[in-house]
């Protein structure tokens, strides 16, 4: 009864790490949801200060092998960024919250050392569908507010995966490569968005 059992035991463990290995070399498409913390980093304005602040992310990944250690992982995600903090306008401070509502479009190159780990990191697309501001002081909302944003953003994101069956538990980190303001004549606030992102999914 014993060698059977051990027998079952090592059974099944070598089909699982062939079905794991296997996978490294299969087309697997996702969905996935999380957590964004994002802040703003190179950021000009008059007393601006920026605070961080969550958002909710969610869409779907496709996982292409170039091979069992390479591979390519487009995404497209809803993705909320956004900052909290003071400013102060002509000796006049205020507190204001901004969540900006992205549609990101990821393009990662994948390293796979291992069926338990893939290593992400590449160039990503964002555009900017909503902004709201919240003010404490709507006085000054007109002179903080810049209507000549930028929508469309080139970025770069990087970060790992943790696979499990059909379970990824996914860590990355991003940063805008260009500003928010849209032809440069307008620079109250001018930033980069920056963000920290934590997600679960589902290999289908």
């Amino acid at each position: 009864m014993k060698k059977l059992i051990l027998i079952i035991l090592a059974a099944g463990f070598i089909a699982g790490n062939i079905s794991a290995q296997s996978s490294r070399t299969q087309i697997k498409i996702g969905l996935k949801a999380g957590i964004n913390y994002s802040n703003v980093y190179d950021e000009v304005g008059e007393q601006f200060e920026a605070d961080g602040k969550f958002g909710f992310v969610a869409g779907g990944f496709l996982s292409i092998p170039l091979g069992k250690f390479l591979g390519v992982q487009p995404e497209i995600l809803f993705s909320q960024k956004g900052y909290q903090g003071t400013s102060y306008i002509s000796g006049i401070g205020y507190k204001y919250n901004r969540t900006t509502n992205f549609i990101d479009i990821p393009l990662l190159i994948a390293l796979k050392p291992s069926s338990k780990l893939t290593l992400l990191a590449g160039p990503q697309y964002s555009y900017l569908i909503k902004q709201k501001d919240k003010f404490d002081n709507t006085t000054q909302e007109q002179n903080f507010t810049n209507n000549n944003l930028r929508k469309n953003i080139l970025c770069f994101i990087g970060g790992f995966d943790i696979n499990m069956t059909n379970i990824t538990i996914g860590a990355r980190a991003g940063w805008d490569l260009q500003n928010n303001n849209g032809d440069g004549t307008t620079s109250i606030p001018r930033y980069k968005n920056v963000w920290y992102q934590a997600t679960i999914g589902i290999r289908l």
